[in-house]
């Protein structure tokens, strides 16, 4: 188990700076670069001073050797779009809405979720699991992000139960404006709602069918205590090795919903950044975002272990 830990977390370390080196010169293949723009308009001595102050008159691999000298000390450069801004301080404000929009939506998808993925399971061939089976294929197949403009368009525009846009900030960042909130909510939740129905009805219906539920009936134990004891406990094994993978990206931003609604959040800011190649803050928020995605990973295989006992480390059984 110790080898294997060590393993993956040396693979881990080398994904994360793959990525990294993949995405800067990714970057740098772009034509052009997020000063041209600016730059143009400037007097030449100006514009020598600004790119030498932004490392961009340097050689592509002398500032791809600075860049991951600097991102080993959490430092990926000063952003180009907001100076005196860098990754740290715009973590700092961005991380909270992204959070509490990520919670809110990982609470209500997969709760909502689930407890329909229970429906369907329980009374299987009914009118009530063909509903939730076409909703939950409607709500798979429509994206993100036309949910929200459905949303925005006729429940806040046209009918004006919620504000088009905005989200709480000071005092109420954490635990008030819930009106701003209801909309991003319900328009993020849909794709887990229909992901987490259809993933849990799918395993209990596998588990249903196991020899060990069979003798728990015959043992005459009432059909309640075989779901808890049973069906419910067996069937939540994909669903705790989906969700910490769920949990991770809901964190780290929907970038959609947070654009329509001019949420401050950390998906916001990076669709942002791609539109101005602002290179510091792109690459930053990328990593970033790779470190979590990795690191939870790396957790879900090593807490797999312990979830399941039937499951070993190196595929025995």
């Amino acid at each position: 188990m110790l080898k294997y830990t060590v393993r993956r977390f040396f693979e881990m370390l080398l994904t994360i700076f793959v990525i990294a080196t993949a995405t800067f010169f990714l970057l740098a293949a772009v034509p052009g670069d997020p000063l041209s723009d600016r730059a143009d308009r400037l007097p030449e001595s100006i514009r020598e001073n600004l790119y030498r102050k932004y490392g961009l008159d340097k050689p592509v691999l002398e500032r791809y050797v600075i860049t991951m000298k600097g991102m080993l000390h959490g430092d990926f450069g000063e952003s180009v779009r907001m100076p005196g801004y860098d990754i740290q301080k715009l973590l700092q404000e961005t991380l909270a809405p992204s959070a509490r929009l990520g919670l809110q939506t990982i609470v209500v998808g997969v709760g909502v979720g689930l407890l329909l993925g229970i429906l369907a399971a329980m009374f299987k061939g009914t009118w009530l699991d063909y509903i939730i089976v076409f909703f939950s294929v409607l709500m798979i197949s429509v994206p993100t992000l036309i949910f929200g403009l459905l949303l925005q368009k006729y429940v806040a525009g046209e009918m004006g139960l919620f504000p088009i846009i905005g989200w709480p900030s000071g005092e109420e960042l954490w635990f008030g404006g819930w009106a701003y909130t209801v909309l991003p909510t319900l328009s993020g939740c849909f794709s887990y709602i229909a992901t987490y129905s259809r993933l849990l009805k799918t395993s209990m219906l596998d588990v249903i069918n196991q020899d060990y539920v069979l003798a728990a009936r015959a043992k005459g134990l009432s059909e309640p205590q075989i779901v808890r004891r049973h069906i419910l406990r067996n069937s939540f094994i994909p669903i705790i090795t989906v969700l910490p993978m769920s949990i991770a990206f809901a964190l780290t931003g929907s970038f959609f919903i947070e654009k329509i609604y001019a949420i401050p959040g950390f998906g916001r800011y990076f669709i942002e950044s791609v539109q101005s190649r602002d290179l510091s803050i792109i690459l930053g928020q990328t990593v970033l975002m790779s470190i979590v995605y990795v690191a939870v990973v790396f957790l879900v295989d090593i807490l797999y272990t312990l979830i399941d006992p039937r499951i070993r480390v190196g595929g025995k059984a």
